[in-house]
């Protein structure tokens, strides 16, 4: 007999994953093993033979043919793992010989599992076996069914002995599963030769099986016809021959997506535990230069969908995914991550990582180290020399960071608000921990953009730039303080020279940082430098290409760049991921107005104004946008209240002076501009096109030499 009995373990030379193949005489269980490198079988004929319960099969790799016969796989009546019992005819599970009570439907998941073990059952194929076509709550019905399950074998879900939760996608049986035959004797491999149970945190990898569409790796039993056990294992070790000989090069990976780690708890109240994993492990691979990862407000899309992985892999054009588990109990955190080629859903490693809540930074970086190794990119001096490092943080400190990078993501208002508290109770905790420190800097610095308002630029900019500094005294390496730092120097300080400085020094650091590609690319735009700054926001959104913000703004620095067409087409596209998006609505707005579309601007423009639920910025361009066309009463309507609102915002200063250039008053727009300087506001909305009629006027250009920006000749597109 020769068996195929582990596809796809992995740590092969040069990362390939390993095969087994057991040969031995199954009368007498009598067993050898030898193993090769690279991928698995691929079948390429089968021939059904009447009347026999085998069927010839031919596989071939690279060339190499081998026919062989398949042993048709029937589930048998009766199954032990450990201590336990099933009798499948009977629907009975028993514990040393004890009955173990366990309704129809449980029993029914533990079957489908025991027939695969150490395989990935899909929730698919469950839903089709369980509950075929009728209409329940099946992932309820899943749930409840696979915790009685754990329930009758004593197993848990945090460190799983029989049942393995994959996220998102199914379950596995971990444990060895063998056959009993009537006579109450084993027939399955003899203990001393056959495999020992994987423990929950070892490594386990699969292959794809060409036999199936679904690229699923299954057992294949391969009995060949030989007379005598020393001519199966001459057979095997030609075969072993053939198979490192043809070694195909390992599939080669240069984007990747890390999806939202799943939290074991059960407990929505505790996803901010493994989004900050998942936060984590994304900022780690980002830092490799070779590497494109998707960035987490795309990745973050797929938490909870259940979606297929190629589907997942197309949509955000990466060649490979890392998704995984994250438990926690008190004080320890076990991490469970693994690494998936697709579309082949080729699974090339998996590995568990365990250990105390303050060192989770250490457990992150080996996992990172881990993927790095096993996709074989090169890595720089700097970047090998970031994963491995390890530090351990305050437990009080880090539960607080998490949490405040958790709502700092929501990127809500009320989202700031308390990530700005949560990070300052992270800074109580550990007054020397450089990570809450940037946080809090990211916290102020949307604060004080025009987009939340919360807080005035010269309350919320000062705050930001003081925890920055802070951050980088600490730990000069985070490329989150440095793009924060270079942000405030834009938006407040206009000390552009240094924050281009900056965000280099942030890229350095981290290449996949999408948010200093995002920030940078503005920066560029603000300076002129249009086609430089449209290509760093075109590598922002392929590093995060579902994040609407960053597509909006693509759109908006096209529009700058007088390029309109090209501007309504990313807005729409922006709209296709979320019509309700209200800044892709005033970024079309501003794409028609300058179409002469003014009509459709006006919708435009009151349609992010309802979704927003106000916003001088868009405010102000309806009111522009009805001067240009005509209705001047509509403007003037407008711009008076804003002006009435404007001892309350000072903020709103450009926003009227927008209004005044509709409406051909020169001077007035001026005047506010000048409101606006004194009040350090954010001099990016001068680039924009409803500003075109003003360049010409000294007294505006004389105001962009004073804040710093290029004159009108590198402005203006000719």
């Amino acid at each position: 007999m020769l068996e195929r009995v582990s596809p796809g373990k992995p740590n092969g030379i040069n990362g390939l994953p390993k095969h087994i193949l057991r040969v031995g005489d199954a009368g007498h269980a009598l067993y050898k093993e030898c193993w090769w490198e690279g991928p698995p079988w691929t079948t390429i004929g089968r021939t059904a033979q009447p009347n026999d319960q085998r069927a010839a099969t031919t596989f071939e790799r690279n060339g190499h043919i081998v026919s062989a016969t398949r042993q048709a796989s029937e589930p048998s009546g009766r199954l032990r793992f450990g201590v336990f019992e099933v009798d499948l005819r009977a629907g009975e599970l028993t514990k040393r010989g004890r009955r173990v009570s366990l309704q129809q439907q449980p029993f029914q998941v533990l079957a489908a599992l025991l027939e695969n073990p150490r395989e990935l059952v899909t929730r698919e194929e469950l839903q089709k076996r369980l509950w075929g076509d009728t209409v329940v709550d099946f992932d309820h019905g899943l749930n409840k069914a696979i915790n009685k399950v754990r329930e009758a074998l004593g197993d848990s879900a945090d460190n799983p002995r029989f049942v393995e939760t994959v996220a998102r996608r199914g379950y596995r049986f971990l444990a060895d599963v063998t056959s009993i035959d009537e006579r109450g004797m084993d027939g399955g491999p003899d203990p001393e030769f056959g495999r020992a149970a994987t423990p929950a945190g070892s490594p386990r990898a699969e292959t794809a099986d060409a036999t199936t569409p679904a690229g699923r790796s299954r057992r294949t039993r391969l009995w060949l016809g030989l007379g005598g056990f020393g001519s199966l294992l001459a057979l095997a070790a030609s075969l072993t021959w053939v198979l490192h000989s043809q070694n195909p090069s390992s599939p080669k990976i240069r984007s990747l997506a890390v999806l939202p780690m799943e939290s074991l708890s059960g407990d929505t109240s505790q996803d901010y535990f493994a989004d900050g994993m998942t936060d984590a492990l994304i900022a780690d691979l980002g830092q490799i230069s070779a590497l494109r990862v998707i960035s987490r407000t795309s990745a973050m899309t797929y938490k909870r969908v259940r979606k297929p992985l190629p589907e997942i892999a197309r949509e955000l054009n990466v060649d490979a995914v890392v998704e995984g588990t994250v438990s926690r109990s008190g004080e320890r955190v076990r991490i469970t991550a693994r690494l998936i080629e697709l579309p082949r859903e080729n699974q090339l490693w998996a590995q568990s990582y365990e250990g105390d809540l303050q060192d989770t930074i250490a457990l992150q970086n080996n996992v990172a180290r881990a993927i790095a190794q096993q996709i074989q990119v090169t890595l720089e001096p700097q970047e090998e020399a970031a994963l491995k490092k390890s530090k351990t943080v305050n437990a009080e400190a880090y539960e607080a960071y998490l949490r405040g990078r958790y709502f700092w993501n929501k990127r809500t208002r009320d989202g700031l608000v308390r990530a700005t508290d949560y990070f300052t109770r992270s800074i109580d905790a550990d007054p020397d921990y450089a990570a809450a420190y940037s946080g809090l800097a990211d916290s102020y610095a949307l604060s004080g953009d025009w987009e939340y308002g919360i807080l005035s630029p010269q309350d919320a900019f000062p705050r930001a730039k003081a925890a920055a500094t802070r951050a980088l005294n600490l730990d000069d390496n985070l490329s989150e303080a440095h793009t924060s730092l270079a942000f405030i120097q834009d938006l407040y300080d206009w000390a552009w020279t240094s924050a281009e400085k900056e965000y280099k020094r942030a890229l350095a650091l981290n290449p996949g940082y999408a948010t200093a590609h995002h920030w940078y690319g503005w920066h560029l735009i603000v300076m002129g430098r249009n086609s430089e700054g449209i290509a760093e926001l075109k590598r922002a959104a392929s590093l995060d290409p579902l994040s609407l913000i960053i597509s909006a703004d693509l759109a908006d620095a096209l529009c700058i760049d007088h390029r309109y067409d090209e501007s309504m087409q990313e807005s729409h596209k922006t709209l296709e991921m979320d019509s309700r998006f209200g800044v892709a609505h005033y970024q079309l707005g501003q794409a028609l107005e300058q179409k002469h579309g003014h009509a459709e601007a006006i919708e435009a423009f009151r349609r992010a104004i309802e979704l927003s639920g106000g916003n001088t910025t868009f405010e102000s361009n309806l009111a522009n946008a009805y001067a240009v066309s005509g209705q001047r009463e509509e403007a003037i309507k407008i711009v008076k209240d804003l002006e009435n609102r404007q001892g309350q915002d000072s903020s709103t200063d450009a926003s009227i002076a927008l209004v005044y250039v509709g409406l051909g008053d020169h001077d007035r727009a001026m005047s506010w501009l000048d409101k606006a300087y004194r009040a350090r506001f954010n001099p990016s909305i001068l680039m924009r096109p409803a500003f075109d009629p003003l360049r010409s006027d000294p007294r505006f250009q004389d105001l962009l030499h004073r804040i710093g920006l290029p004159s009108r000749d590198a402005l203006v597109r000719r």
